[in-house]
Parts: C-alpha cells; structure tokens; sequence
C-alpha cells in the first residue's frame, strides 16, 4: 500500500583518500546523491555487478510515477523501509512528490507530496533537483518548487516539522529556482538556487543548512554579495547570476571548500560575481577565490554562461571548469586567477580546449581514477569525449577519444562508463578507455536524467520536466533473476 505523507598528478593519491573518506560515512552499496559523492565524481569505486559481459542481458521494468523525475535517483542498500528491510531507490519529481521504490520489484513503498502542491503542480514552477540521502540513512532532503527543502524520514516518508523544518531557501520562489542536485558536507546540506530562464527578479545564492534544525546558517549571494541572508530579490540592484548546473555546489575533499559556477550577469570583481567559479569556505559564509574568464563581458552579451556546468575536481590541486562556449577550461584549485588567492581578477585558467564537437556543455563531467591515471568524460548533447590528465609542472588535458554520441551527466560505475542519450531515448555503455561501444539499452525520451548503477540494477529516470506532464516512468534495468 501507498503511504502518502503530507593538481597535480603526484597528488592523485591523496585526492582519491580524501574522496574516498566523504563516500565512506555511506554503507557499501549505498549512492546517496547526484555525482555519488560530495565532490561530485559521478565515479564510485567497486563492484556494482554489472560488467561488460552481462550488461546487454539486463531486463527493463518501468515504474509509473507523478510527475517527471528530470535529474537522478538515490539508493540504499538493505535499509528498513515500512517494517521491512529492503533495497530502496528514491526519486523526487518536478513538482516535489518524492517516492520510495523497492529496487528488486518496483513496488512503491512511500510517497511524499509536499503540503499545498495544488498551488504549483502542472505549472512551469518546477523543480530539477535530484534528492539527497543523509549518510545516517535516516533522512533525506527533497526540494519542492515552492521553494522549499524537506526532511523526510526514509522509513516511511515522514516529514520533519520541527526546527526550521521544512526549509526556505528563496524569498521569491515564483522567480528563483532550484535547479541543481541537492548536496550535503558534514553539517549542513548545501542548496543552489538559480532562475527561471533568466525571469528576473532573481539572485543566485547558496544556502547552507544545519542537517540538524533546517535553520539557516550562511547565505552567499552573487550579486549584492556583502550582504548576508536570503534577499529580496528586488533589493539588490541588478539581477542574476542564477546558480543551475547540475551539480550545483562541489565541495573539495579534504579542505571541504565549495565550488560553484554562476551564469550570465553582472561581473565587476567586487560584490557582483557573473560567469565566475567561486571558492567559499566550507560554511559558505566568505569568498575565498575566484575565477573569470577575460572574456566575461562577451560571454554575458552573448548568453554563453560559464555556470551552465560546475566545476569538476580532477585532483586537490586541479579543476576542469566547461560552459556553453564550447571551451573547457582547466584551472589551478591553489590560485584560481592564476595569480594569487585574492578574488576579483580576470583570466589565468592553465589550459583551453574545445569540448566535445565545440558544442556547449550542459552536463556534469566524470571523472575516474584508474591505474593512476585520471580520467575526465564530457559530454554535450551531440558528442562525448574522454580527456586524460597529461602531469607536470603544468598539467594539461589530452584528449583520447571521441564519439558522436550526445547524452546527459556521465558516470563511471564497476569500470564501465553510462551515458543517458536523451533526445534519441537510449542509455550507452562504453569501455571508458577505448570509446568501444558495448550496449545500447531501450530508454524512453528526457532532458537533465542520468543514471546510478548499484547492486546489478540501473535506475534511470525518464522526461523532460519542461513539458510539466503528469506522469513519466523510472526505468529499472536488472540482470536476469534479480
């Protein structure tokens, strides 16, 4: 029954003890987020039972849901679910319902609908967020359209209303969006908030909340940025930028520092920060550095945001940023500008390439360590490509592969690499190192989904939220006998 509840390669060691040490609070088996982990590797390492040889085998089951699930699923291994111990997948819609689904049958276990859903549902007020799992595997956080995070209890989709339970994170959840994945570093559960296409009034802001209470602990602000809290986005000035990558906020391993990208708007070096990667303290209470590219101004009069992507951590030392001008841009973690650690300066990336075909990248990279080698995989909507990270006093990126196969945010599970071709209804399966394509697996249509790969199972939501249908389906793929 239904319950409805109202860098440097000589470095690659420690980054990957550092990654490893925030996926470890998870059990085994366990994919509590997007990105899989809080630096948003989009690689966990193991077995996940699928491999080259059995993956063609795998069997679709098609779960019914409400609503559009237009991001990614979460998984807990063995965890009790409504009086029983069961494999569990999680989803949140676009407008906010969150479901828990037995990953052996596809039964729903539990539905969440978010108090006063009427006001939104099958409007474009949606959200794109994928769901985020504490590590106590007790609770997860959801985010509703109306601007809200809930805390829900994974046994049975209660929700929290004590503290500041459920949490706003917008004054103005009509013009301010969460579109990107929901994050969580010790503490606090991290949220970026973006726009509705660029609707102003809007403000980009990241909240951190306490896991605990749902009480707001910093506000950063990328406009009006010397002011603190939640704005009024009709207070400050000037509009935007949003925050929407998929990603939304990375945090570093180790430092536990956050990274963001934002998009088109005012950039002046000062308190306005567009078409910039911003490192914030681990409480994202002051900005510590900053990235710009020279070419800021074209790219905000040209609509080429630089936050269409967030920044992937290749090492503790190097990033790789993309954007929709089709460039990738590899950046030192030490000195974002390329100078020194101060913000406010423009350029000073190490390296800049094309992505893949030139096209704009919209997508979450990959990024695997494997025989000491680091790996990133990005895709566009036309074309994926595999760079490796070439060492040395500057490091620079060497592409190895390309194919012109599009898809959505990549990932890297049990050394096989997964890509969801959204506008051709198809999920592919590659041999990371070589581009060999080694299954294509029947999926139906999407936008933003991308799949996690746990236990012998894909999950792999299906739709584009931008339709606001009432329905659309998980896909459920198992190897036979599961």
């Amino acid at each position: 029954m239904v319950k409805n509840h109202a860098v440097r390669l000589l470095v690659v060691g420690l980054a990957l003890v550092a990654t490893a040490t925030l996926a470890a609070s998870a059990a085994a088996g366990d994919w509590l987020q997007f990105g899989f982990d809080s630096a948003r590797s989009n690689a966990p390492g193991g077995s996940t039972g699928i491999t080259a040889a059995n993956v063609g085998s795998v069997v679709r089951q098609q779960v019914k849901l409400d609503g559009v699930a237009d991001s990614s699923a979460a998984y807990l291994r063995g965890v009790r679910v409504e009086g029983a111990t069961h494999d569990t997948f999680f989803v949140t819609t676009s407008y906010g319902r969150t479901y828990a689904i037995d990953a052996d049958s596809g039964a729903i276990l539990w539905q969440f609908v978010p108090p006063g859903i009427g006001s939104f549902e099958h409007s474009a007020q949606i959200t794109e967020a994928s769901p985020l799992v504490d590590p106590d595997r007790a609770s997860i956080y959801a985010a509703s359209p109306d601007g809200k995070i809930h805390r829900l209890a994974v046994s049975d989709g209660s929700e929290t209303r004590t503290g500041n339970w459920p949490a706003a994170v917008t004054l103005d959840a009509k013009h301010e969006k969460i579109a990107s994945a929901l994050n969580l570093s010790g503490n606090l559960v991290l949220v970026a908030v973006g726009s509705y296409f660029g609707f102003a009034p809007y403000q980009g802001h990241v909240v951190a909340l306490d896991r605990g209470t749902g009480h707001i602990v910093h506000v950063f602000n990328a406009s009006c940025s010397n002011r603190s809290g939640l704005l009024d986005p009709t207070s400050c000035p000037v509009s935007g930028p949003g925050m929407w990558a998929r990603s939304g906020v990375v945090v570093e391993p180790g430092s536990g520092r956050l990274l963001v990208a934002t998009a088109n708007g005012l950039w002046n070096g000062r308190n306005a920060w567009a078409d910039s990667v911003l490192e914030l303290s681990p409480d994202a209470g002051k900005l510590i550095q900053s990235y710009t590219p020279a070419n800021q101004s074209h790219l905000g009069l040209d609509d080429l945001d630089l936050g269409s992507t967030a920044p992937a951590i290749l090492t503790a030392h190097v990033a790789l940023q993309g954007g929709k001008d089709g460039k990738l841009r590899l950046l030192d973690l030490d000195r974002l500008n390329g100078k020194t650690r101060a913000p406010g300066k423009l350029g000073g990336e190490l390296q800049l390439l094309s992505a893949p075909r030139g096209r704009e990248v919209l997508t979450a990279p990959a990024v695997w360590h494997s025989g000491g080698r680091v790996w990133a995989f990005v895709t566009t909507f036309s074309a994926i490509a595999a760079y490796r990270l070439v060492p040395g006093p500057k490091p620079r990126l060497q592409r190895t592969w390309e194919t012109g196969i599009g898809g959505s945010s990549p990932i890297v599970a049990g050394g096989l690499l997964y890509v969801y071709s959204p506008l051709t209804g198809s999920l592919n399966v590659f041999n990371p190192t070589s581009g060999k394509r080694i299954a294509q697996l029947d999926a139906g249509l999407g936008h933003w989904n991308s799949p996690i790969v746990a236990d012998g199972r894909i999950a792999l939501p299906e739709g584009d939220a931008n339709r606001h249908s009432s329905t659309s389906v998980l896909d459920i793929y198992r190897l036979p006998g599961r």
